[in-house]
Parts: structure tokens; sequence; C-alpha cells
């Protein structure tokens, strides 16, 4: 196991929302580099410790694998609000090249999650449960605006 999945609880490895994070990521791998990996070293340059993030410039252009990651994690987010709600949700990423944008997750005709985007290249948690914690959070709040307005999201 790496070095910063290795504080890791196994039991965060099996969450659903880590499983999904991994299946998007090996989706996005187009040349297979990613078959012959372990889930840990799929999922694992999403965890940036304090260590790993100070090695990662202030300023900087997000690189095709970073941009990858993220879409993967839009993706990741919009199954889970639709397994939550049981209607299609859709993540949109615009981005410019120095990695700043928005990204919108879309149920229907209603905007059930807008995040602004900023040093993207950067991008990442300082751990799994944060990742997860974090996600549950917007999943939650996606899944309560789906509920208050559902004739909208069914559009």
């Amino acid at each position: 196991m790496s070095e910063a999945l290795a504080d890791q609880p196994v039991l965060m490895m099996e969450h659903p929302f880590t499983r999904q994070m991994i299946v998007q990521l090996r989706a996005v791998d187009s040349y297979g580099t990613y078959d012959t990996w372990s889930d840990e070293k799929v999922i694992e340059p999403l965890i940036l410790t304090k260590e790993r993030k100070r090695e990662i410039p202030v300023v900087g252009d997000p690189d095709e694998i970073v941009i990858a990651r993220l879409k993967a994690y839009y993706n990741a987010l919009a199954c889970a609000i639709e397994k939550q709600t049981g209607l299609m949700a859709v993540p949109v990423v615009n981005l410019t090249h120095e990695g700043f944008g928005r990204a919108f997750i879309l149920t229907g005709k209603l905007v059930v999650l807008d995040k602004t985007l900023r040093d993207v290249h950067r991008f990442g948690f300082s751990s799994l449960e944060k990742m997860i914690e974090d996600s549950e959070k917007l999943i939650s709040r996606a899944a309560e605006l789906v509920e208050a307005h559902r004739d909208v999201a069914k559009l």
C-alpha cells in the first residue's frame, strides 16, 4: 500500500463512493494503464497529504491526468446522486487551461450542484475519509434539492 494510503482505514476503500471513484478513474483510462494496478494505486493520486501538497507548485496549469481525475470525481458524484434520487444526473465541467472554472451537476432542468473550481492542478483530498465526507455532503444537498423541486428535476 502506498505511503498516502498507509494510515487510511481499510473500510474507506470499501465505501460505495470510493468504489465508484475507482470505477470512474478506470473508465477514463483509455490506454489501459490502470488494468494491472491495484485499486489503492488507482485512487492514491487523489490523496494529497500535507507533504505531497507542498511538492505541488502554488501556481500551475493542470495536466490531462489531473483534469481526468477531476471529471471522474464529478462523474462519481453524479452517479451517486442518480442512485439516490432515481433521476439521471449529468456532470458539466467548464475549465480554463489555467485550472479555473465551474462544475455543475444537472438533474433534468435543475442545477443540483454548482462548484467554483480553482487551482485544479492541486485537486485532491487530505484523506479518503475527507473525500467521502465532502462527497456525502454534496450528494445529500443535491438529493434534497431534487426532492424539493422534483417537478423541475423531471423535465
